[in-house]
């Protein structure tokens, strides 16, 4: 499964060592998977749309929903 890479890669100064280093940050499927969840809690009948479909927590079934969303955007990226 694609990460899609690294969302805000950046370098940064590490002290200890004295050198730039290279941070990597989040990945990209990880910031598209906390963009579609913010959408959907954001709807006010989303909680009780996933008690009436499925008998998993909201929370749980929230965040698998939002990871489904986030590979089907990296998939449309290869497109």
């Amino acid at each position: 499964m694609s990460t899609g890479g690294p969302a805000f890669p950046c370098e940064a100064y590490d002290l200890e060592r004295k050198v730039m280093v290279n941070e990597e940050g989040m990945t990209l499927r990880d910031y598209f998977a906390a963009k579609a969840m913010q959408g959907l809690i954001s709807s006010a009948d989303w909680r009780e749309a996933v008690a009436e479909h499925t008998d998993m927590a909201a929370t749980k079934f929230t965040a698998l929903t939002a990871y489904e969303m986030a590979d089907a955007m990296l998939k449309a990226r290869e497109q």
